[in-house]
């Protein structure tokens, strides 16, 4: 496992699968983008507010003490969100993902879960930093919940503490993987934001820790989201190198995608013992299929990661517009999309004033 990995580390995607729910009585055709990309799913934003202050994502500098975080009175009600889903699902959306900031920091989250679930046909997951998920798993699950993400930066405790910046450490997270994982919200993915000189000297280590555990973890390149964060293209690692890393003592092979749009480049250890995959959203864009669009905190819906404008539905939702319309602007807007920025990006693109990661949800 040498000089084949850069070259096999293209996508090789999945073909699109059919549409799950069509039996919804108000389902829409299909919508597809300028670039033909279908809605696949939606990422939901409950809160703007975190209790970590990663340096990649909520530095301090930026999100401190006087940071004004957005009112109640703008935060989308569950009834709102729920809503929104409905329509969403009618457009073809498949797989709803709760984030943030930390979405368990969201009140009753169990509530809103339980009101999506009983939908129907919809793949429900989960991103969080796993600070509170020992406690939560169990209702999340019962909630209907399928799946969680959790994000986890190092297993060195000194490495993590440093770039979650609050002095949380490892120990806990683990504990909420381990919770998650007795509850049945599996397979739990580990997501690892690598960043050079930083905490890729424990990329090895962080595959070695889960390998033959059934979870997946998926090694993130770090991005420019948001202009909060010092991105330099010099701290990306590439995906391709990690890859490299691993299998110097891990020996792994790619894999198919499992469906279209799939984020991550998969890759499985030669000996059986599961999967790892990377995000190359830096050194391999994937605009082209990609299906993803994003809802922030208060219901502004957004097209791109790196977008650096919304489209306000609150305003629909709380103007008396009946679900037909909000259903007709939202066509509108993705029939219109053509975004495709991590193909395009330059010293320029990189300089302009996005939306941060915190507001509109990884």
């Amino acid at each position: 496992m040498t000089d084949r990995v850069i070259p096999l580390l293209d996508a090789r995607r999945a073909m699109p699968l059919p549409s799950v729910g069509t039996n919804d009585a108000e389902r829409s055709a299909p919508l597809a983008d300028a670039r033909a990309r279908p809605l696949r799913d939606l990422r939901v934003s409950v809160t703007d507010r975190c209790n970590f202050r990663c340096t990649y994502c909520m530095p301090k500098d930026i999100f401190g003490p006087d940071y004004k975080f957005l009112p109640r009175s703008d935060v989308l009600s569950f009834e709102e969100i729920t809503r929104l889903a409905r329509i969403f699902k009618a457009h073809g959306t498949e797989k709803i993902r709760l984030t943030g900031g930390e979405p368990l920091l969201r009140k009753k989250l169990e509530r809103l879960i339980e009101m999506l679930a009983a939908l129907g046909g919809l793949d429900l997951t989960l991103t969080t930093n796993g600070s509170v998920l020992a406690h939560k798993a169990r209702s999340l699950k019962d909630a209907g919940l399928q799946r969680v993400t959790v994000s986890l930066d190092s297993l060195d405790d000194e490495v993590f503490r440093t770039m979650n910046d609050v002095d949380f450490p490892v120990a806990r997270v683990l504990e909420g993987i381990d919770a998650a994982t007795a509850a049945g919200l599996a397979p739990v993915k580990i997501n690892m934001v690598v960043k050079r000189g930083v905490n890729d000297h424990t990329i090895v280590a962080m595959a070695r820790r889960f390998k033959g555990t059934g979870h997946i973890v998926r090694f993130i390149e770090f991005m420019d989201v948001g202009s909060s964060n010092g991105w330099r293209m010099d701290d990306v690692v590439p995906s391709a190198e990690v890859v490299r890393r691993i299998a110097a003592e891990l020996p792994v092979e790619p894999v198919d995608a499992n469906y279209f749009g799939e984020v991550a480049e998969r890759w499985r250890y030669r000996d059986g013992s599961g999967e790892i995959g990377v995000i190359a959203s830096v050194t391999q864009a994937f605009c082209r299929d990609c299906t993803r669009a994003r809802l922030s905190t208060e219901g502004k819906l957004y097209t791109c990661l790196f977008a650096t404008s919304g489209h306000d539905l609150r305003a629909l939702l709380r103007g008396a517009a009946s679900d037909g319309e909000i259903r007709a602007t939202i066509a509108g807007i993705w029939s219109k999309r053509s975004d495709r920025y991590s193909e395009i990006r330059t010293s320029r693109t990189v300089k302009l004033q996005k939306i941060e990661m915190s507001y509109i949800g990884g």
